[in-house]
């Protein structure tokens, strides 16, 4: 069968031409996010009756014909759920097709910002400062754009940079063998790693398996289409295909027929995070990669433990999404990442995600990463739990603050001589006993203090302790301000290294208990 325009132009006429709709899902949730657009002919297969009206010059007709009964179909009007449609290369070089999509929504009131437009890379060829144009156009009625085909034609890299795109659509061809054939798979992760790159979403074509929607979830994939989460429907079907459970399809380690793994060296840096998931996913510090929009390309479990949030729910959403009460927080550091700085050891205090009114102390870094022309790729977050250790060390710091407030409340005087026999360290009492200040009793300053008598016998004491190990036990007088002398007992052991060598001496000083040895007791005493 052939049909010439005559004929097709009747069929236009009676409405013979309908759309089919595509489910189109976010591959972390399962969730759908709208259709594309397909046209239907009962009288032959779109491969057949599209070149007719290509050749025909019918082909923004048929895109009114669609596109009119999309946007009026009650269920898809309801939902906040999304269109995609493609132009033919004929139609990217008409100057009229951006009106026309523009009234089509204007008699429907549908908002353009749910439409995205498909493009193939051959449309970009005969005159591509045609095509630049009308893309803008359509852009500022508010469509997206998506190249459509990716990798199956020319200058592809040309037309990326040229063109407004939004979306990077995979081609089936690739998608289809990605799991037994190694070459496939290398091209499917590089086009997602490209788009990532680029600040695409990235749209897989032709996915038929869980084992396919797992390798393009853990390759970073956004979004798919394909047999598997449903066939073209018609528009009676929607109802049908807004209400089906949402279903997702990731396993832990992504498998390849062919025996290659997919966590090897085969796409981008981007996605070098995700691939080594089974390495890092025991760290006992949260780990992440976000890409240049902040949004969770890969993370291990203990970051997903950490936020509250199971691990798969994470990819592809947004930080703002996954923890919206702490990112204000975290966004300054996030965005000076991505401008290529560093940032390290930043310590903040965040709820627990247990919703239990309690705070944890996370130690942050960020680190951008780059690619080999050095662009930043996104940025690697690491997130350490230092909460028991805060803790930990406020307790320590509190009891030596406890500590010392007994120990200046006490009637003594703590102090710590070094190897030396020099006053390293003491308690301020020994200003209120001596008026001499802890700065000119260090070192030996404070045997100036001593009675003169008293000297000789304090100083053998102290280096019998440490030449012995033997305690000191040594009376010596002292008064303030030329006032009374006053009878002192100090007394202090030493301080041994592991190895048995003399390295301290800490003792206290305090106000004799009982009168002062005779001279006769008092000799006796310094000369053991």
């Amino acid at each position: 069968m052939h049909a010439d325009a005559a004929e097709l132009q009747r069929a236009l006429d009676n409405n013979e031409f309908f759309p089919a709709f595509q489910p189109i899902v976010e591959l972390r949730t399962g969730q759908l996010t709208g259709f594309e657009l397909l046209a239907r002919w009962q009288h032959a297969s779109p491969d057949e009756f599209i070149p007719w009206i290509e050749a025909a010059g019918l082909s923004s007709r048929l895109t009114q014909t669609l596109l009119d009964q999309a946007f009026t179909s009650a269920p898809l009007v309801r939902s906040s759920l999304h269109l995609s449609c493609n132009l033919s290369p004929v139609q990217l070089q008409d100057p009229g097709i951006p009106a026309l999509v523009a009234a089509c929504a204007e008699r429907a009131h549908f908002p353009l910002s749910r439409l995205t437009i498909e493009v193939t890379e051959s449309a970009l060829l005969k005159d591509l400062s045609a095509a630049h144009a009308i893309a803008c156009e359509l852009k500022q009625l508010g469509c997206s754009l998506a190249l459509d085909d990716f990798g199956t034609g020319y200058s592809s890299l040309l037309h990326l940079q040229s063109l407004p795109f939004d979306k990077l659509k995979v081609d089936r061809s690739f998608v289809g063998s990605m799991t037994e054939v190694r070459e496939s798979r290398k091209i499917v992760a590089a086009v997602i790693g490209l788009g990532q790159s680029l600040g695409l979403i990235t749209v897989a074509e032709g996915v038929e398996t869980p084992a396919q929607a797992s390798m393009l979830l853990w390759l970073g994939c956004d979004l798919g289409q394909g047999w598997l989460y449903g066939r073209p429907a018609p528009a009676a079907e929607i109802p049908r295909l807004i209400a089906t459970p949402s279903q997702t399809f990731v396993s832990a380690m992504p498998p390849a027929a062919d025996g290659n793994p997919l966590l090897g060296l085969e796409s981008l840096p981007a996605q070098r995070l995700a691939q080594i998931q089974a390495i890092y996913d025991g760290a006992p510090v949260g780990l992440c990669f976000l890409d240049r929009k902040m949004r969770y390309v890969s993370l291990n479990r203990r970051l997903a433990e950490m936020n509250g949030v199971p691990l798969r729910e994470h990819l592809g959403k947004t930080v703002a999404e996954i923890i919206p009460d702490f990112f204000p927080y975290v966004e300054p550091y996030i965005r000076r990442a991505m401008l290529g700085e560093p940032v390290l050891g930043v310590e903040i205090q965040k709820p627990k995600p247990e919703g239990t009114g309690e705070t944890q102390t996370v130690l942050l870094s960020y680190q951008p990463a780059r690619d080999e022309a050095g662009e930043i790729l996104g940025v690697s977050v690491a997130v350490t739990d230092i909460t028991e250790p805060k803790r930990t060390e406020e307790a320590l710091r509190e009891s030596v603050s406890h500590f010392r407030h007994l120990l200046e409340l006490g009637p003594h005087v703590p102090w710590v001589l070094n190897d030396k026999g020099e006053v390293i360290e003491a308690s301020s009492r020994w200003e209120d006993f001596t008026g001499q200040s802890l700065a000119e009793a260090a070192g030996n300053g404070w045997i100036a203090m001593l009675h003169p008598d008293d000297v000789a016998p304090t100083r053998n004491a102290i280096q019998l302790c440490l030449t012995t190990g033997e305690p000191i036990d040594v009376y010596y007088r002292i008064r303030k301000n030329g006032g009374n002398w006053n009878l002192m007992r100090s007394r202090g052991s030493p301080r041994f290294d592991p190895i048995g060598k003399i390295i301290g001496v800490y003792g206290v000083v305090e106000e004799a208990a009982h009168p002062r040895p005779s001279r006769k007791e008092w000799q006796s005493f310094t000369t053991q």
